[in-house]
């Protein structure tokens, strides 16, 4: 009776228990997308589009220095931005980023079309009057220096004509006025056209203007402050000959077609 009755209780016991099978999650996330950058000064800023899986980890960052070819893991970040303090000037970089989760799966890259160029800038740089102090009225941007109006590496120079106050560029170098804009980085683009035919423009506060300089490469600056023997701007410039781009923001476009950027990874 002993033994019927324990074969009895064991018997109930499973019947009454419920069996549970451990199923690994084996779903990566979605592939980030709206990647976007800002350039700086030694640096480039990545952003991106959140993503919402509810067991989302964080984020690999990746870059590469062309559009397919392979890319090379720089970090890991837990929001939807990274600061790329490795990116060298002139350097053009291409980003993506996959998102992980807490099983650890990675998603595909990113398929927006990120790329950056770091570039030099500079701040508050006073030019005098060339007349009155011809020393210190040009100024080289591939040097990063106020020079004589004279100088053969000066890409322009301030003058006060008549009271109309000037930023001249020899015949070799063209320069047009962009208008007004609320910062050095509204502009991100060279223009194609539209360069002043007498090589010159005419100074305004808070007006950026751009300059394509002798040797094929591309700068802007913006004038801060104005009085009639000098003139104070914010400068960036774009080391890459023929390279009109002088700040990337915004959003970037989407890719052509969908391909795999992790050769061998």
């Amino acid at each position: 009776m002993k033994t019927t009755a324990t074969i009895i209780l064991l018997s109930a016991f499973l019947a009454g228990c419920h069996t549970h099978i451990f199923e690994p999650d084996l779903i990566p996330p979605a592939a980030p997308s709206g990647l976007r950058t800002l350039t700086g000064d030694g640096f480039i800023e990545v952003f991106w589009d959140d993503n919402y899986e509810p067991d989302l980890a964080g984020y690999y960052v990746y870059v590469s220095s062309s559009y397919d070819g392979r890319y090379e893991l720089i970090g890991t970040t837990y929001d939807s931005y990274f600061l790329d303090e490795g990116a060298r000037n002139g350097d053009l970089s291409y980003y993506a980023v996959a998102a992980f989760d807490l099983a650890g799966n990675q998603s595909p890259l990113s398929l927006d079309v990120a790329y950056d160029i770091a570039r030099p800038e500079g701040y508050d740089v006073v030019l005098m009057d060339y007349r009155q102090n011809p020393a210190a009225a040009g100024y080289d941007f591939s040097d990063y220096t106020v020079v004589p109006y004279n100088d053969l590496y000066a890409d322009f120079y301030f003058e006060n004509y008549h009271g109309a106050l000037y930023a001249n560029v020899r015949d070799d170098t063209d320069i047009q006025d962009m208008g007004p804009t609320s910062s050095l980085l509204e502009i991100g683009v060279a223009p194609a056209d539209g360069w002043s035919a007498t090589h010159d423009a005419r100074l305004l506060v808070g007006h950026t203007y751009v300059i394509w300089t002798w040797d094929d490469h591309y700068a802007k600056f913006r004038v801060t402050g104005l009085s009639p023997g000098r003139v104070v701007f914010d400068w960036a410039y774009q080391l890459r000959p023929s390279t009109p781009l002088l700040k990337r923001g915004g959003g970037g476009k989407r890719a052509p077609h969908t391909m795999d950027r992790l050769h061998g990874f």
